[in-house]
């Protein structure tokens, strides 16, 4: 190397450290009068981003968060994803970030969520906007919808699933239970039925697009993320057919009715929504519907596996409503069945709070915040941890065990005392404006899988395997399982 060509690389350095040098001085001046909360911001730009993402078992909250909340307490500061960050393991900040959402705090996903669900998803938008879409999905999701065609429609695809399984040939058990939200959510938004060619042929693709959605965001030929976003177009062209279908059917005048049966046609009949809107809807729908209630489903056959106690209380309860049905000469479930399952819905609590199936959420302050004596600067990242609430002793007793019975007075009709204070801090489905338009979905499929599961089968794990965070949840082998019939 010349004197000149060292002279240029030395300058080059040394600019490039008084640039960072600048940057951490205006970040340290603009703060100094400031109360943030105690933490560390870890390396320039990549922050703290790596521990925090480091996977750890499920029915834990990782070393990072342990460390962090010993040292600094449940509110402290990071930097994580690129941004100055506050991260709350505080119930109290949780639901106050949660509530005011669109006055001091707004949703903000990293842009690589934007960039594969599209910037008309759910997930994303903000305001208005946001407000629009989330109304399409409650109108779709009546109550009246839910107790009549959409109970139908998950007793029927659970059957589907369940009466396919071999005795005494291990299979995948995440595998399965994402096959049955799957085709249930295609019906529910696009009436594909199971088993049928184009059904498969979308579920090829969604599979790719999922594991893009979880990657690191490396638009490079041959990442998972670059596949995705070619899955994604793929997707979107196989949404994009079925409008047209829907709309030339409609245009030749043969039935409004029949064209409202989904959640597409209901979109394009009761909708001032664009096409590419109705895309990124549709496509975000059948993400949030079918990826998060697989993993519930999955986390309850891995938890009742393991406390044969719980199975046995279920297998009465399910069989006593199967007894009553015999007798009054009924064999559908009935949504009156379903609000007998009391015990079951215990079950399902415990195995969202043990479980966390969404971890943490990631919000922004729109303005600057006062709370408990600290302060939360406007345009920092907020991460309310709703996993740090759920498996804090001081809110649940004895958090790391898996205990249906800690939520019995909370899923009967009178609650009181620790049961409601616990229940207070329990909030799987977030909260406040943007709360899971689909919970009450998601609870009605893990029942009625969990009542059809019981009372056809007994089953056990066949390799070790538990749920590990990445930070989204998977477990590693699949949850591999045998059964045999009852």
């Amino acid at each position: 190397m010349s004197d000149f060509e060292f002279f240029l690389l030395t300058s080059f350095l040394i600019l490039i450290f008084y640039l960072i040098l600048n940057l951490v001085k205006r970040r340290t001046h603009s703060t100094s009068t400031l109360n943030l909360p105690p933490g560390t911001m870890g390396w320039p730009f990549i922050g703290e981003t790596i521990g925090y993402l480091k996977p750890y078992s499920a029915t834990t909250i990782g070393k990072f968060m342990e460390q962090h909340i010993s040292r600094f307490g449940k509110i402290y500061k990071s930097n994580l994803f690129g941004e100055p960050t506050i991260v709350s393991a505080d119930p109290g900040l949780n639901r106050y970030i949660l509530q005011n959402e669109g006055r001091l705090f707004e949703c903000s996903y990293p842009r690589s969520i934007g960039g594969i669900l599209g910037k008309w998803s759910m997930l994303v938008l903000v305001g208005d906007m946001h407000r629009d879409m989330r109304l399409i999905s409650l109108n779709f999701l009546t109550n009246a919808r839910l107790k009549t065609q959409l109970l139908k429609e998950v007793e029927k695809n659970t059957l589907w699933v369940l009466d396919s399984w071999q005795e005494n040939t291990p299979f995948c058990a995440q595998d399965e239970a994402k096959k049955f939200t799957f085709n249930l959510m295609a019906k529910h938004i696009m009436s594909l039925d199971p088993g049928e060619p184009e059904t498969e042929r979308l579920k090829k693709e969604y599979v790719t697009f999922m594991k893009g959605v979880v990657s690191l965001p490396l638009d490079f030929p041959g990442t998972a993320y670059r596949k995705a976003l070619k899955s994604r177009s793929t997707i979107l062209k196989f949404i994009e057919k079925k409008m047209e279908e829907r709309i030339k059917r409609a245009d030749k005048g043969n039935g409004i009715e029949k064209i409202e049966d989904d959640l597409l046609g209901w979109a394009l009949t009761n909708s001032n929504l664009s096409k590419e809107q109705i895309l990124d809807l549709v496509l975000s729908l059948l993400f949030a519907g079918h990826e998060t209630s697989s993993v519930s489903i999955a986390l309850a056959i891995y938890f009742l596996e393991a406390c044969p106690t719980a199975v046995h209380q279920l297998r009465e309860e399910h069989e006593a409503i199967i007894k009553a049905k015999k007798q009054s000469g009924e064999t559908d479930l009935s949504w009156n069945d379903y609000k007998k399952m009391e015990f079951t819905q215990c079950v399902i609590n415990e195995t969202l709070r043990f479980g966390n199936v969404v971890r943490f959420l990631h919000r922004k302050a729109i303005k600057d915040v006062r709370y408990k004596g600290y302060d939360i600067p406007c345009g920092w990242k907020v991460l309310p941890v709703i996993a740090a609430v759920h498996l804090d002793p001081t809110h649940f007793h004895q958090p790391h065990l898996f205990n249906p019975w800690r939520w019995q007075n909370t899923c009967s009709t009178s609650s009181t005392g620790a049961a409601l204070a616990s229940a207070n801090n329990f909030m799987p489905f977030g909260g406040g404006p943007r709360l899971c338009t689909g919970s009450e979905l998601a609870k009605l499929e893990m029942a009625i899988f969990i009542h059809h599961l019981v009372l056809k089968y007994e089953w056990e794990l066949v390799d070790s395997d538990q749920a590990f965070a990445y930070p989204y949840l998977d477990f590693p082998k699949g949850l591999p399982i045998k059964i045999r019939h009852r």
